[in-house]
Formats: C-alpha cells, sequence, structure tokens
C-alpha cells in the first residue's frame, strides 16, 4: 500500500503555502476534482464518476497528457494521496492541509516522478515540476480567498 510519495524517484517536489481561508473551504475546492478546471486553468479535463474515498479513481488532463490517478489515502480534511501512470511518467501526489492560528490553512503539496520520460532529463522535470505545482499552489490560494465555497 502506498502510504506516501517516492522519495527515492529522481525528481521530488516538496512546495507549501498559506491560505487565508478556513481549512474545510480549501478542502472542498481542492478535492472538487471535476471542477479543476473552472479554476485551475493547466488542468483542461477532470472527471471522477464515483464518490471520493481511497480506491477511487479520477481521470484528468494537463499539459496534454491523459491521466488515471487513484487515491490511496483520504483523511479529510487534512490528507489526500493519489498516483498513477501517465505516457512515460508514474507520479504520486501528497497533499497535506493544516489550519493555522490565522484562521488559514497551511497547505503542503509533495510530489514525485519516475519513469523513462522522467530520467531522460531529470533537470527539465524538476524544473516543470516545480512550475505546475507553485501554480497550483497559487490558484488554490486565490480561488479561495476569493470564494466562499
Amino acid at each position: 500500500m502506498i502510504t506516501g510519495i517516492d522519495t527515492s524517484a529522481p525528481v521530488v517536489v516538496s512546495l507549501g503555502i498559506t491560505v487565508n481561508a478556513p481549512i474545510d473551504r480549501v478542502w472542498a475546492l481542492h478535492t472538487d476534482i471535476a471542477a479543476w478546471p473552472t479554476w485551475q486553468h493547466e488542468v483542461t479535463a477532470a472527471n471522477i464518476t464515483e464518490p471520493l474515498a481511497a480506491g477511487a479513481t479520477f481521470h484528468w488532463s494537463t499539459f496534454g497528457l491523459d491521466i488515471a490517478s487513484t487515491i490511496r489515502l483520504l483523511d479529510p480534511p487534512h490528507r489526500i494521496l493519489w498516483g498513477g501512470p501517465a505516457p512515460g511518467i508514474t507520479g504520486i501526489h501528497l497533499w497535506t492541509f493544516e489550519s493555522v492560528d490565522s484562521g488559514g490553512t497551511r497547505v503542503l503539496t509533495e510530489e514525485s516522478w519516475d519513469g523513462d520520460l522522467i530520467r531522460a532529463d531529470v533537470p527539465a522535470m524538476r524544473a516543470a515540476l516545480h512550475q505546475s505545482l507553485t501554480t497550483w499552489l497559487t490558484l488554490l490560494k486565490n480561488t479561495s480567498e476569493n470564494t466562499s465555497v
């Protein structure tokens, strides 16, 4: 059973941000997978046809890749871990949410990538993942702070 990212993968990125919104709002926005394309412009399609739970699989598209991710761990509203293959990539992604004293939420995202495509150019792949996660966190922050989800 997968309980975290692959820390031995050639590409591992960890980033965090503080969101000035309550944890329940941030969690609800982030785990409404079908709505990702409405606020996360790098995600062009997202679909989940079963309840959000460990073992559920969702399909999404980003940067021209069609991805099937399976939820491996779900601890609302604190942690969600998913992983799955895309062409040439095996990714594992952990999101952690923690309430902070200000009433906001600290969000940490950790992701590992492995596979032939990744090993062919580790520095470029690490930079691409870093940029993608930075964008995702920024959009999650901005959307959470400007909605009443």
